[in-house]
């Protein structure tokens, strides 16, 4: 699928920027961080147009926000239009790279009367096969 049949299929109009970022993410198959995005578009997008789009295609889950940490804040491209599915994400404590394993499926738990979930993520924190065999 290209940049602009994931904005189409999210009715969002296509810019430069935002098929950028996506085409971004198209290109390398792995997660990223906010910075990582930035050096990739460098010099072709200012700033406020940058963090603009970037922050609605956040809001419109084409790129979902992986939290591993308060200093590491990773982004991938959801790989369904509505990706209800939630699924799991591996985070290497060697190498830093983050997966998200969605042949693996989780339920968010069950709480007691009265609590809300307003969101849930599970990540699995280990040593990938690449560092293990090294």
């Amino acid at each position: 699928m290209e940049a602009s049949e994931i904005l189409a299929n999210h009715r969002l109009r296509r810019t430069s920027c935002r098929e950028g970022i996506i085409d971004v993410f198209l290109s390398t198959k792995r997660t990223l961080s906010e910075n990582e995005i930035c050096e990739r578009l460098a010099g072709h997008y200012d700033r406020t147009t940058f963090y603009r789009s970037f922050k609605t295609l956040v809001e419109k889950n084409i790129l979902h926000k992986i939290i591993i940490d308060n200093k590491n804040i990773r982004y991938a491209l959801n790989n369904t239009i509505n990706n209800k599915i939630k699924h799991v994400h591996f985070y290497c404590n060697q190498c830093n790279m983050v997966e998200c394993l969605e042949t693996v499926p989780f339920e968010p738990p069950k709480l007691p009367n009265g609590y809300t979930i307003k969101d849930s993520d599970l990540i699995i924190k280990g040593i990938c096969n690449k560092c293990k065999t090294a």
